[in-house]
């Protein structure tokens, strides 16, 4: 008989781990670009635009709060990648642009996922559903948390 409690029958605790797996394979990918965990994804939602995005819509995108976002965005703008200026037309909006150096900086992260890929030891279709399941899991674990509150 299966131990339900058991910490290795925890789906939990295997998406858990292996997400700190997969940042530790990013890590040092992401330290020779000069960025960290976070902010690769800050950089990954924004290069997505031709446009600036604003932090409203990066917490949106990114499912985190403002209070996370903003040390991250502002340690960015140190670093000359990014510039955040409070909107002309509606002065509590702050929008977030890319600098040409956080622009020049996407083609040195366009390896990555490849090598992501081939450190996870995984072929693109295994990736692919995987992808998929975790975004009904997300998903479905969304819409069960919104009903709660």
């Amino acid at each position: 008989m299966t131990d339900q409690l058991a910490l290795d029958q925890q789906l939990c605790f295997a998406l858990y781990s292996a997400s700190r797996s997969m940042t530790a394979v990013y890590r040092p990918k992401l330290e020779a670009m000069g960025l960290t965990y976070p902010q690769y994804l800050v950089m990954l939602a924004l290069w997505e635009q031709r446009e600036g995005r604003s932090v409203g819509e990066l917490c949106a995108a990114l499912k985190l709060d403002s209070g996370t976002l903003s040390p991250l965005l502002k340690r960015l703008e140190v670093a000359g990648l990014v510039t955040r200026n409070r909107s002309a037309v509606d002065e509590r909006r702050v929008e977030i642009e890319l600098t040409e150096s956080g622009r020049a900086l996407r083609a040195r992260a366009c390896g990555i996922p490849a090598e992501i890929g081939e450190a996870a030891g995984m072929s693109s279709e295994d990736i692919g559903t995987l992808y998929a399941l975790l975004q009904r899991l997300n998903g479905a674990l969304s819409a069960h948390t919104a009903k709660e509150n």
